[in-house]
């Protein structure tokens, strides 16, 4: 496999249990998913997928529709932007998701990391894991 690829394969693996970036708490890490921390790692305008609670939704009437998302996930913040095509597409994972997995492009800029979103997926479903008793 291409050192490129290889590159890309080992970023979207999920943590393993060696992985200093994994919780030592289960969390439901959704498949595929870059880590908040490891943001720095994948090149600019790389396509990448992340997920997280929602903790912040912001549409500023300033903004043209566009809708700023900030993202928390076990290891830290990720911030999105959905520009108003991708919102009308996914608008009510948007809205509504408490949890959201996004793929996007990554973007930097004056030291600040953006995921400019191209799907937004509502995931919230796999919070109830962290409410499932683990006797049953």
């Amino acid at each position: 496999m291409p050192a490129p690829l290889q590159a890309a394969a080992a970023i979207a693996a999920p943590p393993g249990p060696t992985d200093p970036h994994s919780s030592p708490c289960p969390w439901p890490r959704p498949p595929h998913c870059l880590p908040a921390a490891r943001l720095q790692e994948p090149p600019q305008n790389a396509r990448i997928t992340v997920a997280g609670l929602v903790i912040l939704r912001q549409r500023p009437g300033t903004a043209k529709g566009v809708i700023f998302v900030t993202l928390e996930d076990e290891t830290g913040i990720v911030n999105v932007i959905v520009w108003r095509k991708i919102y009308e597409s996914f608008r009510r994972a948007v809205i509504s998701g408490r949890m959201l997995r996004v793929t996007g492009r990554l973007q930097r800029a004056h030291s600040v990391t953006h995921v400019i979103a191209e799907t937004v997926e509502d995931i919230s479903p796999m919070l109830d894991l962290l409410l499932a008793d683990p006797a049953r």
